[in-house]
């Protein structure tokens, strides 16, 4: 991608936040998906090769610096115990049953083995609240709500990465699930990087007191934004949950010292250039990438797989919900919104582009069916956002 091509895809993102008001009804990044799959038809943008580096070492993990280092330790330590659930077990509950219900089902359509199954399961289970936590926000009576959406995409982000990882090792090697195995290499990732990115994130958090300029503070938070990712893949563990982890170092940081709106002021203007940018390029490359994958025969499945994974995950948030029933108030109504809210999009354009450059048995076939239900889940999930909170706040109500 060159510089000419930037240009202009920061300039098509800058006319579309500049247009869009509410941003409620038709989030944002839907419009810059339609436009950029518009756009993969001209001869200009055509040539743009997008690559899984691209998406994971740039656009992912600036993305995420920003929601950890914004997200409110009050809010994290209200829901670490669902957040933490649903990242977890939440999303290994997730794979299992829509792998199992993709392989069964898949058998009518094509066929796909096991491990294929559960591996096309990891690549639609993270999720991506970009396109709506905004919305959420406005058209929500609780602020719970976003919260615990916003939350949990951050964490569930490092842990689906670390299962595609086992499952595609599985996947290319023909190789059988081994439980233990796959159980240790998910925790031994897993809290590495959190553990890696907790120590990073404090060190540069208290590093933040030494120079006074806010400028130098904004360094550091790139420092801390891509550095310590960097760091913990070289230790083979979640490059993902590190950054996360450090950004949320940063926060609990700010909101422990007397002038945090000081700290926070230049951060948070440097960011929120950053973040737009990011999105704006970002889902412009998803509509031009995802393109060439549409066209295919398997749509009724892709629209099985789609409804099948809204039924289980409402299955796994409502469980979730009753499980912590004593630590929350989130009525059943809420349950459906924050199911609803659990959109499938950059996390997933990840995987499918590290899948579909690497593998070469059925890569074409499971990643033409992966990318088609990444595109109808950023659709259709984002434009129902806002009208299925209004209506069910205001049954609610009533």
């Amino acid at each position: 991608m060159t510089i000419p091509h930037i240009v202009l895809l920061l300039a098509i993102g800058y006319l579309i936040f500049t247009f869009d008001i509410k941003q409620k009804n038709l989030p944002v990044p839907v419009i810059l998906v339609l436009i950029g799959t518009g756009l993969s038809f001209t001869p200009y943008f055509s040539s743009i090769k997008v690559t899984e580096d691209m998406i994971y070492s740039v656009f992912l993990l600036g993305l995420l610096f920003v929601s950890a280092y914004q997200f409110s330790s009050g809010a994290l330590r209200k829901h670490a115990r669902i957040i933490g659930f649903l990242s977890t077990f939440g999303i290994v509950a997730t794979v299992i049953l829509l792998g199992i219900l993709i392989y069964y089902i898949g058998f009518f359509f094509t066929s796909v083995s096991f491990i294929g199954a559960l591996l096309l399961a990891s690549i639609l289970t993270p999720t991506d609240p970009v396109s709506v936590v905004s919305v959420l926000k406005n058209s929500s009576d609780s602020p719970d709500i976003a919260n615990i959406v916003d939350g949990e995409s951050m964490i569930n982000d490092g842990t689906s990465i670390v299962l595609f990882t086992v499952l595609f090792n599985m996947y290319t090697k023909n190789q059988s699930l081994q439980l233990l195995d796959f159980l240790q290499s998910f925790l031994t990732v897993s809290l590495g990087g959190i553990v890696l990115g907790i120590i990073v994130g404090w060190l540069l958090s208290k590093a933040v007191h030494l120079f006074p300029q806010q400028n130098y503070q904004v360094m550091l938070s790139i420092v801390m934004a891509y550095g310590g990712f960097h760091l913990a893949e070289q230790f083979s563990f979640s490059g993902v949950l590190a950054t996360v982890a450090s950004g949320i170092m940063l926060s609990w940081e700010f909101s422990h010292i007397n002038k945090e709106d000081h700290y926070r002021e230049k951060l948070d203007s440097f960011w929120g250039v950053v973040e737009p940018s990011l999105l704006s390029m970002l889902f412009l490359l998803i509509g031009m990438e995802a393109t060439s994958y549409l066209w295919h025969d398997k749509w009724t499945l892709v629209i099985i797989i789609f409804f099948a994974s809204l039924f289980i995950r409402f299955i796994i948030v409502s469980g979730t919900l009753k499980i912590f029933s004593h630590w929350n108030h989130i009525t059943w109504d809420q349950s459906v919104i924050i199911s609803w809210a659990g959109i499938k999009g950059t996390m997933s354009i990840f995987l499918l582009l590290s899948f579909t450059l690497s593998a070469e048995n059925s890569s074409n076939q499971i990643g033409s069916i992966g990318y088609s239900v990444v595109i109808l889940s950023l659709i259709f999930q984002s434009i129902g956002v806002y009208p299925l909170s209004k209506l069910l706040n205001n049954r609610h109500n009533v």
